[in-house]
C-alpha cells in the first residue's frame, strides 16, 4: 500500500474509532457506569472520592473531544478549502503540539480509569452481586477494544 493510501486508512480509522468508539465510551460511562457507582458509593469518604473522580473522569471526557475536534477537520476533506486533507490524499499539515496534547491526556485519562475508577467500581458493585462488577467492566471496556480491534494498530 503507498503512502498516500495508508495516510488515508488511518486518517479514515482514526475518525472511525473516536466516533464510534470514543465518544460512545464516554457517553455510556457518563449515563450507565458512572450513574451506577455513584449511588451505591458507601457514605462518606468513598462517595466523596467516586464523586472526585467522576467529575474529574467527566471533565477529561469534554477536553478529550474538544482536543479531538481541533485535529479532526485536518483529516477530512471539505468542499471548496484549499488546505488539503489527507482522507482527500492531499498533503495536510497536523499540528504535531495538538496531537500532543489529546494523546498524553488521553493515556492518563485511560490510566486513572483503569487504576483508580475501575477497580474502585468492581469493589463497590461487587458488594451487591458479581453480575454489577461485570457490567461496569463490560461498558468500560466494549467500545475501546472494538475500536482498537478495527484499526488504529497502525497509526
Amino acid at each position: 500500500m503507498g503512502g498516500v493510501a495508508r495516510a488515508r486508512q488511518i486518517a479514515q480509522q482514526t475518525i472511525d474509532f473516536f466516533h464510534e468508539a470514543v465518544f460512545a465510551h464516554h457517553t455510556e460511562e457518563e449515563k450507565d457506569l458512572f450513574m451506577i457507582v455513584l449511588p451505591k458509593a458507601e457514605a462518606g469518604e468513598e462517595h466523596e472520592r467516586v464523586r472526585r473522580l467522576v467529575d474529574q473522569l467527566t471533565a477529561e471526557h469534554r477536553d478529550i473531544e474538544a482536543q479531538w475536534r481541533q485535529l479532526e477537520p485536518h483529516l477530512k476533506k471539505k468542499a471548496g478549502s484549499e488546505k488539503g486533507k489527507v482522507l482527500k490524499g492531499d498533503a495536510a499539515e497536523v499540528d504535531r503540539a495538538a496531537i500532543e496534547r489529546l494523546v498524553r491526556p488521553y493515556q492518563q485519562h485511560a490510566r486513572i480509569e483503569e487504576t483508580e475508577f475501575l477497580p474502585l467500581s468492581a469493589a463497590i458493585l461487587g458488594r451487591e452481586s458479581a453480575d454489577l462488577a461485570a457490567l461496569g467492566l463490560s461498558l468500560h471496556t466494549r467500545h475501546v477494544v472494538r475500536g482498537a480491534r478495527q484499526g488504529l494498530c497502525g497509526s
